[in-house]
């Protein structure tokens, strides 16, 4: 397809609309032209697909998709292959609801261990970010789906993040911060670039010319289109010369006056406009041929939830294991506890959330093994409560506590207050101690916790956010 041709039968004042998308999740169509439109999902761990009315914080419900573990997990497995395998996956469900970009995947640096979001990124080393997000990138598009990496760049809080500045050094922005994107870049080569909300030492990214064409494109030879986060377009026609080529989410037509004037003032070059709206339509045509050639319709679910349970098994990081109590060598004497057991807590808030096609949980795994709840969802507990966990525990061989992060302590859209677990989880934990010294704890949640009782237990185990396999994962009967 030569875009260029394409682009110069289109008027100055279409080449500016087909910058900016149509609705929430699509591309612009114009069907004079045979450009169609194609649409865009959130996707770091899972394809989420609104067909009704759309959001970017997982307010309304999606289509059912296989929920993978997300990056905090799937980061600790430090396995490419298995990686890839997850992002194959997801270009398969991408594919079979005609989704030509997933959002996905995320590769910021884990710096501020407050950060809401760090359960969507993979690691704080940026070797390994951008290892494991090319595996997932390479899988993705082994489908013909393009992968959208997120968010360029030195994004790694989301307090005041429409408007919050990074400032750093260059040796500190190449080392830590754009390490893992360029390794991206050069390793799988994806479709496109999705650039952040931030500024970087004064200047946004979306109008960071540096960032977007003199780093991403001259130096690194990225070839794709970048589009910004939702609502991250700062200047548009700083944008336009910056190389940002797609404005996310459509409907406003913002700053398109201002552009247009700007292009007949002289203060804006057509080739400017020209070159991002061909950087467009190669995405649009692309996703477009990709789902043209559709294999099949359907993918395998069993499959994939499989591979969920595996990704969950391999992500699973054991903390401490004092007298080798793990693995339990007879669970049948074993007592679960914890609130978590039966609603595990196995994915993010936000952007991400996804409609899962199965979950299961720690009580479906292993049933007929003596439950407690021992607190509600958000952690809360009662003294009766207590009690009842102490005596469980003192009942059976060993102990086993699932405790961690509710929801409502980390999220896209807000930045962790502290690093506790509630309160209330923690001495639902000394209970089963004083009950029972063989006691084993389980943590789920997507980023760093305080472990005041760490001293007291025989073993701990991180799982993370396990995904929608997670009570298989974490040593369940498959």
């Amino acid at each position: 397809m030569n875009y260029k041709n394409s682009v110069n039968k289109m008027t100055m004042e279409e080449k500016i609309s087909l910058c900016s998308g149509k609705n929430f999740w699509h591309t612009k169509d114009f069907k004079e032209y045979g450009i169609p439109s194609v649409m865009m999902t959130d996707g770091p761990h899972g394809v989420r697909k609104q067909n009704e009315e759309a959001d970017m914080l997982g307010i309304n419900e999606a289509i059912a998709t296989t929920c993978f573990p997300t990056a905090v997990t799937t980061g600790a497995t430090w396995n490419r292959e298995l990686m890839r395998e997850v992002g194959k996956a997801i270009g398969e469900e991408a594919k079979a609801e005609n989704v030509s970009v997933v959002l996905g995947p995320g590769v910021n640096i884990k710096r501020n261990p407050l950060c809401g979001r760090s359960f969507e990124y993979f690691s704080e080393d940026p070797y390994l970010s951008g290892e494991m997000g090319a595996s997932f990138v390479n899988g993705i598009q082994s489908c013909k789906i393009g992968a959208s990496v997120k968010h360029f760049a030195a994004n790694s809080q989301e307090y005041k993040r429409f408007s919050s500045d990074s400032q750093l050094d260059e040796r500190t922005l190449r080392e830590i911060y754009l390490a893992a994107f360029e390794a991206v870049v050069k390793k799988s080569q994806p479709a496109t670039i999705m650039c952040a909300y931030n500024k970087i030492n004064g200047t946004y990214c979306s109008d960071n010319k540096k960032l977007l064409t003199d780093i991403l494109r001259k130096e690194w030879g990225f070839q794709g289109m970048v589009v910004t986060d939702w609502g991250a377009m700062g200047d548009r026609i700083k944008g336009f010369q910056a190389g940002c080529d797609l404005s996310m989410p459509g409907g406003s037509a913002y700053q398109e006056k201002e552009v247009l004037k700007a292009v007949k003032t002289g203060r804006l070059s057509e080739e400017d406009i020209n070159v991002c709206a061909e950087r467009v339509l190669k995405t649009v045509f692309g996703g477009q041929e990709a789902l043209q050639q559709k294999e099949h319709e359907a993918y395998d679910k069993k499959a994939h939830h499989r591979l969920a349970v595996r990704a969950a098994a391999e992500g699973a990081v054991l903390l401490k294991n004092e007298d080798q109590i793990l693995p339990v060598k007879d669970i049948k004497k074993a007592v679960l506890i914890g609130h978590m057991a039966e609603e595990i807590r196995y994915q993010g808030t936000g952007s991400s959330q996804i409609n899962p096609t199965k979950l299961i949980n720690v009580t479906d795994a292993l049933q007929n093994i003596p439950y407690v709840e021992g607190c509600d969802a958000i952690g809360n507990i009662t003294e009766s409560g207590l009690k009842e966990v102490e005596k469980a525990a003192k009942n059976a061989e060993l102990a086993i506590v699932f405790a961690g992060l509710p929801s409502q302590y980390e999220s896209e859209g807000f930045d962790r207050e502290n690093l506790s677990m509630p309160e209330g989880h923690n001495k639902m934990i000394e209970a089963a101690v004083k009950g029972n010294a063989n006691t084993i704890v389980v943590l789920m949640g997507g980023s760093v916790m305080l472990l005041p009782w760490w001293d007291k237990v025989k073993a701990v185990l991180y799982m993370g956010l396990c995904g929608q396999s997670g009570g298989k994962g974490g040593g369940g009967p498959s």
